[in-house]
Formats: structure tokens, sequence, C-alpha cells
């Protein structure tokens, strides 16, 4: 069945843990994409169900709770509350923001669980699991650091290390302590049930690598790839724990679910609290689609986990795609809640009132779909007033106005444009090649929605304003108005027909000024956005004698002072970070020559900025982080690493060379490379990531 034969469409947005406020990797990650593709389905007519909740259970809440000295409960409703508002002053239009903390989850988890305890499914073992006596609690195996046996990273997890990618299991980390405490951990026994992933694998190699070989996302494709590659072993669903769904069995006394495993259920019982007793066609009818929208970090759970326990359970239908998208990162730095290195949506949505459509429209124009994307405050300014300012927002009031100017505010009539005078058939072919290109980008919006490519399908509604520019330089009506004005009519006509489309185009993208090029036109466009959506080309959405609003501008520039504090505010926490360093590094030694090479100072740095030198195809200016400044170096490596490559990598240089003065930049310091013996040069840095400023001896 093709994704067109579908009766209903369910789309599920990724939980989001209720332990932190939202931030705009979240958005860009799952929530972004997930509206806009709710709301194109919606556009055309579709049933949807859109849903979504806050994940509550887990180590993590506890230990966020016990930090703040308050219960569990008190922890995830101060989240739950904080994210609710958040989704909904952005406009994320969820049908429902339900939450796992509710007693149609518990239910509806405990549900899930019997019908599958029933088939004799789970496997009950038990076995020595890690325990922090100061705690009191066992160790989820993400709360166990220790040294990875493969590349010696010493603050490995004990499920993967981040440094080296290996999956791992506690008892192979060398040194294991507990991430809660700091203490070494004991082991103590403990009876827990498992979920056979293992007895899926063949099947989830079936029906996911041969399946969902040419219709999922490449980055989605290969992750599954290589986890089902390696091999598939039972993942234990409960834990000792005091807060979370309760396990339904007599001899499961102080056990609950496993937050793994109840928090994708969360999207059933949330679409049981929307849709009551017709929920079951949403979640098992074969013509109902599934979508699930999520980030990099949760593919194995919503692509091998959740369809493997689905599949179990038996009555449901099973995703049709799970378009996840990578991570987006901060100013050229990964985002980070712990160091405030973020950009939190409700700070956002004060800082910056009324401008929902610019984010939205800057974080789908560098959605990282398929691989890792960067935001920067000045590309969000220089998109905004370049992109929605200078081509969609100029193009829609140039039009205003101008039918203002000549024709009062009321749309003129459509006259046949004959080729009767030189300047009549340069209008005339203009129009055709407009039309043409028109609808050319009308059908490639459609399809890149419909093929989850947001990033695309919001290039072309760009690409219907640049048109309609275009149209009108090409026409220059303001000069034809002193000698044809039908011409000009005819020529405003269609620009204001091009007007209505984009208000139609960018109600996925746009949602605030879809709404407010409609009450400018003052024109009912439900009927002809149904048209321009399914039909897949221009409609006519303005009649000719329609009195026109008054013109007001869309959208505004981004000013140096609306942004200078927030790259400020980000600054900050570099700054402590390098004065906190600073504090705990040895003095730089006396400034040498080459011949006092035993006196000199080398030490390891973070480059965290870099660029090519003009009139030079040798050097590159970098900024270093030294442990004590941020210091410019000059370095003559342009022809073996980019500026890209350099940024965020540590470096060995020579701290206390004099500083020389290179086409007019002042070097202060040098970076130690190896060459080898094709000449190629390579960086020399430590086995490990070490703080900068730490000294080489």
């Amino acid at each position: 069945m093709s994704k067109r034969d579908f009766k209903r469409t369910t789309v599920t947005a990724a939980l989001p843990y209720a332990n932190g406020p939202l931030h705009i990797g979240h958005m860009a990650g799952a929530y972004l994409p997930a509206d806009t593709y709710v709301r194109y389905l919606r556009l055309k007519g579709d049933d949807v169900a859109f849903v979504c909740g806050s994940d509550e259970h887990g180590v993590a809440i506890t230990l966020g709770a016990k930090k703040e000295g308050v219960t569990p409960q008190a922890f995830v409703d101060k989240y739950h509350a904080l994210m609710k508002q958040a989704f909904a002053d952005f406009g994320i239009s969820f049908d429902i923001y339900s939450r796992t903390s509710s007693a149609i989850h518990r239910e509806t988890s405990q549900d899930f669980f019997r019908k599958i305890d029933a088939q004799k499914l789970f496997v009950e073992d038990t076995s020595d699991q890690f325990y922090d006596e100061q705690e009191g609690i066992f160790l989820a195996d993400r709360y166990i650091v220790g040294t990875c046996p493969n590349c010696g990273h010493d603050r490995a997890y004990g499920d993967q290390c981040e440094k080296c990618g290996t999956s791992l299991s506690p008892r192979q980390l060398i040194n294991p302590r507990s991430a809660v405490s700091g203490n070494a951990p004991v082991l103590k026994p403990t009876k827990h049930w498992y979920f056979p992933l293992d007895r899926f694998e063949g099947w989830l190699k079936e029906w996911l690598l041969e399946g969902h070989r040419h219709d999922w996302k490449t980055n989605v494709y290969g992750q599954c790839k290589s986890w089902l590659e390696q091999g598939l072993q039972p993942r234990s669903i409960t834990r000792d724990l005091d807060w979370g769904i309760p396990v339904p069995r007599e001899d499961a006394k102080g056990k609950v679910l496993y937050v793994w495993f109840d928090a994708p259920i969360g999207y059933i019982s949330a679409t049981k609290e929307l849709k009551g007793a017709d929920w079951e066609k949403y979640w098992k009818d074969p013509d109902t689609r599934l979508v699930h929208f999520i980030g990099k970090d949760n593919i194995v759970f919503h692509c091998i986990i959740f369809p493997a326990m689905l599949k179990a359970e038996g009555s449901f239908i099973l995703p049709d795609n799970v378009p996840a998208n990578e991570f987006l990162n901060l100013e050229g730095d990964k985002i980070s809640t712990s160091r405030n290195h973020a950009v939190w949506l409700h700070e956002y949505l004060r800082d910056f009132p009324g401008r929902r459509d610019e984010l939205r429209y800057v974080l789908t124009s560098i959605s990282p779909e398929t691989k890792d994307a960067d935001f920067t405050w000045k590309d969000y300014q220089q998109k905004v007033n370049s992109e929605l300012v200078a081509i969609l927002g100029n193009f829609v009031n140039r039009v205003m106005v101008l039918t203002h100017k000549y024709f009062e505010g009321r749309v003129p009539p459509a006259e046949e444009l004959k080729g009767t005078t030189d300047k009549r058939k340069k209008v005339l072919a203009v129009y055709q090649q407009a039309h043409r290109d028109l609808d050319q980008s009308v059908a490639a919006l459609i399809d890149s929605l419909e093929n989850f490519r947001f990033r695309e399908a919001q290039f072309q509604l760009m690409n219907m304003a640049r048109t309609g520019n275009k149209f009108l330089a090409d026409t220059e009506p303001w000069k034809l108005a002193k000698e044809d004005m039908d011409a000009v009519g005819a020529i405003l006509n269609y620009a204001l027909m091009v007007v209505g489309n984009l208000a139609i185009a960018s109600a996925p993208f746009l949602p605030d000024g879809s709404e407010a090029i409609r009450q400018q036109l003052g024109v009912d466009l439900t009927t002809a956005s149904r048209q321009f959506w399914t039909g897949k080309k221009l409609v006519e959405p303005v009649p000719a004698g329609h009195q026109l609003g008054q013109p007001v501008l869309l959208y505004k520039n981004v000013e140096d002072a609306d942004i200078q504090p927030q790259l400020e505010r980000l600054q900050k926490p570099k700054i402590a970070n390098v004065e906190a360093t600073a504090n705990s590094v040895k003095p730089l030694k006396p400034t040498v020559t080459i011949d006092d090479f035993g006196k000199l100072d080398i030490r390891i740095g973070t480059v965290t900025a870099a660029e090519k030198m003009e009139k030079s195809d040798k050097l590159l200016k970098l900024t270093v982080n030294s442990g004590l400044d941020q210091r410019t170096i000059l370095s003559g490596i342009a022809k073996q690493y980019t500026p890209e490559q350099m940024v965020g990598k540590q470096v060995t240089f020579i701290a206390n060379l004099a500083p020389r003065k290179m086409m007019g930049i002042e070097s202060q310091g040098m970076i130690l490379m190896a060459e080898d013996q094709d000449g190629k040069l390579r960086l020399l840095q430590p086995n490990e990531a070490v703080n900068p400023g730490a000294s080489v001896s």
C-alpha cells in the first residue's frame, strides 16, 4: 500500500524528558519538522492525530528531584508545565500533549506488559548488578562510568564509550564508579524481566533492512543496519526503583517498568486520551500510517526496539517511516545544557516577541536532516534579513502597495495580454516563464514535503517569492503606468494571485506570516488552499474587484543590537571556563628564541575559530584557547586542513615564542606539526582530550 492510500496518519514526536527546558536543538531535531508535516497533512484535508507528551520516569528524574529537594512528582510537574507552555507559545500544533505520570498511561503500559507476559515471552533472570551503597540505588548502565577497555577514555559510560563509539556493558569498564556519588559500586543480586530482543532479530532484518531499504532516510537506515549486524541481546524492562510504572506481577514488588519500555507506550496512551473509544483506529487499523519524528539519539528505540515490542504485543500497526534528524550544534560547539550553551526556547520567545516565524524559518533552512548542522546568530540575522524580509516580505509589500497606488486597493481584472506592442510582447513572455517556474516550484515543494525534505520544501517556497520579485522587476508596471494601465492591471492581477498562493504555500512553514498575508488580502483561503495542496499547482484565490486590506510589512530586519546580547550570553560560560582553567595552569616561562629550545614552554590548546588568510594559499589564522587567554596563531597548514576541520581540535603549540608579525597579523605562538615522508603535515595531539593550557614535558 503506498503512503497516499492510507485513510489516516498517526504522527508522534519524541517525548521530551521532563528534567529541563526545551532548546533549539530539540526543535530542529523532532518537533518543528513534525509540526510542518502535520500542518501540511491538515491543509490537504487528511485525518491526522498529532501526539506527544512529557517522559517523566527514570533515575534521572529521581536524582533531579533529590537535588532540588522536592518529590519526583513535583519535579516533573514543574518541567511538564514549562515544556507544554513553550510548545504552545511557539505554535507546535499537537492535538494533545500528555504525560507519562498520568493514570491512563499507567493503565496502558501495564496492559501492554500483561499482553506480552501472557505469551510467556519475557525472560526472568537473577543477576548481580552494580549498586551504589551510599545512595541506596541500583545503577542504570548510563550512571556507571569508568575507563573504556577499547580506547582508554576515562569517562566512558556503562552502555557506550562516546569517544570511540564502542558498545559496552558496565562490567567491561575498567575501575567503574557511580556517576551519582563517585564511589565504586558493589555487585548485588536482583531479579528482573527481560524483553527477548534477540528473538526478533530475523524478523527485524526482513521488515526493516529489506522492507525499508529504499524509503527510509540513509542516516536512519545506516544506524539500524549497524545495530542489527552487531547482533541483538535481551534487554531488561524492569528496574529497582520507587518512581515509575509498577510492574503488574505479584512477584515484582518494588520494581517498575524501565523508562525505555514505558515511554514509547506514551504515544498510545496519549492517543487514548485524545480519541477515547476511537483510539484503536489510529494504532491498529492497517489503513493508518504511523510516522515517528525523533532525533538521532532515539533511532534505535523507535526503529528496532519499539517495533519489536509492537510485534510482540501482536495487535498494533508498525511505523511506516521514522524520519529522524541528526544533531544541531550552536556557534560551532555542541549544545550543552550543563554549560548553558544553548538557545532556550522560552527565552527566545521572551527576547524576540512576535518572531516565531523567524526561528522556524532559520531552523528549517539548516535542518540537520542527514548530517549535523550549526546554528549561529549571525546566520540567523542574515537569513531573516536577506530572505524573509528582502525576498518574501518585499514581494508581498510591493504588490500590495502598487495595487493601492494604481487601483485604490481593488484587485484589477485579468486582461488578456495580447502582444500588440513590443512592451506587451515582453510582458507576455515574462508572464509565461514565471508561470512555468511557479508551477515547477509548487510541484517540487509538495513532493519534498511528502518525502520529509523540509529544508528543500522551504527553499521552493522562497523560490516562489523570488519568481514573483523577478516578474515585477522584468515587467516594470510602474513604467507601463504612463501608457498602458490595462497591462498594469493584468500584471498586478497575476502578482496578487502569486501573493495568494504564497499565503497558502507558507502555511506549514510560516503560520504567522501566512495568516498576515491572508488578512492583508482579506479573503477566505480554505477552498483555494485545499485545491492547491491536492492539485499541486497554482490556484486563483483572489477574485477581480475584491477590496484588499492595507499593506503591512510581514517581517522586520534583525539588527546587531538584537543578537549581541545572545552572543555575549553564550560567551560568558566560555570566559568563565578559561578563567577557571587559568587558575590551575602554570605561569608562562620567559620569552625565548629558537636557540633556547630547551626553555620552550610547549602546551596544549583548543582551536576556537579559524579562517583562511587572504592572499596566502598556506596560512590559516587560528584563535587558540591556551588556558590563559585567547590568542592568534598563524600556521602554514591551509593545504592540509580547512578552517572548518580545525575548529574544536586540540593542538600542541609553543606558548612563549616571541610574537612575529606576518601579513600584518601578529602571531602569538607556533603550532607544532609532524611531517611525513611525502611532505604532508599532521597535528600533534594528546591521545585524549585535556584542559587547554596543559604543559607538555
